[in-house]
């Protein structure tokens, strides 16, 4: 049996994909990431992606660069939503190794 994939886009969908993305990159921590959270939700998507540009090596500002493109629902949009969940994906996986190093650190020093 084959599974059948709704491809139909809409903006209640996106939402909630988009939603999950900011979830799983949580409440920023940084005068940097309440920057770009804050422009985010004021819809100044613009100043996002200038942020993400200038702080290339940020995997938070750079998912959040690519979740104003998701919200204009063009035939790119599974892909931005996926490029902007690999880079949540990479944060998460930054900040837990630099939180058991330290974790680490304290243990063995």
């Amino acid at each position: 049996m084959t599974a059948t994939i709704n491809t139909e886009l809409n903006s209640e969908r996106v939402n909630k994909a988009v939603e999950a993305i900011l979830s799983a990159l949580g409440e920023p921590e940084t005068d940097l990431h309440r920057e770009a959270m804050s422009a985010f939700h004021r819809g100044d998507h613009q100043v996002v992606k200038r942020l993400a540009a200038t702080n290339l090596s940020d995997s938070y500002c750079k998912a959040l660069g690519y979740l104003g493109g998701a919200l204009k629902l063009t035939p790119n949009t599974d892909t931005i939503l996926a490029e902007s969940a690999r880079s949540a994906a990479d944060f998460v996986r930054e900040r837990t190794l630099a939180s058991l190093g330290a974790e680490i650190a304290k243990a063995l020093g």
